[in-house]
């Protein structure tokens, strides 16, 4: 199993309740949404991979109404609170599943959009292909992966903030760091994958869309 993907970020529980939340979640909420309004299809379904404290999932269903939201995560704790947050959700926010990026079996079978947000760099890289590898087999033609996160890129100095964030995240789990945008978009494009945008956010982070180039 790969790690939970509630750590490393700071969580605060909201008293006798399953809820998390997490102050990383509610600061980028809002700018990764908008860049969901220009990339996300118009409907259809969307796999959220690793959704963590679960306030983007119930953020993005009550922004999306005419998509369907389905969170997952492989954490029993993050499990529990999505499904708390869900109580309070649109009826388009479906209940969480168990999905582990890292594994083969994935417990849903398609997908119009994958989202991923603030995991490849806290997980093994074996999660970032699987995430790769799962998004190959659920999305169509016109499918999109959308990741969101802090990165390297070739021929860009990283901000002294990343550098740092890098070491601890190593200091942390030698598997763990921050992963070079193009290292990444070579293994997409073996998958069937095109890089086709990149948005800066803020914070230094930034937003990734992949469409798939292949015909089933």
């Amino acid at each position: 199993m790969s790690e939970s993907s509630l750590p490393p970020y700071t969580m605060s529980d909201l008293g006798n309740s399953d809820r998390r939340s997490a102050p990383a979640a509610l600061r980028n909420v809002e700018p990764i949404g908008d860049v969901l309004e220009r990339w996300l299809p118009e409907k259809g379904l969307v796999l959220e991979v690793a959704s963590g404290t679960g306030e983007h999932a119930l953020a993005f269903a009550n922004r999306f109404p005419s998509l369907d939201w389905q969170p997952s995560d492989p954490d029993p704790l993050a499990l529990s609170s999505i499904a708390a947050w869900r109580a309070d959700g649109p009826a388009n926010l479906l209940a969480p599943i168990e999905l582990d990026a890292a594994e083969r079996a994935w417990p849903i079978e398609r997908a119009d959009a994958v989202l991923n947000i603030n995991m490849v760099h806290i997980s093994p890289w074996k999660a970032a292909l699987g995430l790769l590898d799962g998004a190959n087999r659920l999305l169509g033609p016109e499918g999109r992966l959308i990741l969101y996160g802090p990165w390297l890129e070739e021929g860009i100095e990283p901000a002294p903030s990343n550098i740092a964030f890098d070491g601890s995240l190593k200091a942390r789990n030698p598997r763990w760091g921050l992963r070079l945008v193009e290292t990444f978009a070579d293994e997409a494009r073996t998958r069937g994958f095109e890089l086709k945008d990149r948005q800066p956010m803020p914070a230094n982070n930034l937003m990734l869309l992949f469409e798939t180039c292949r015909r089933d």
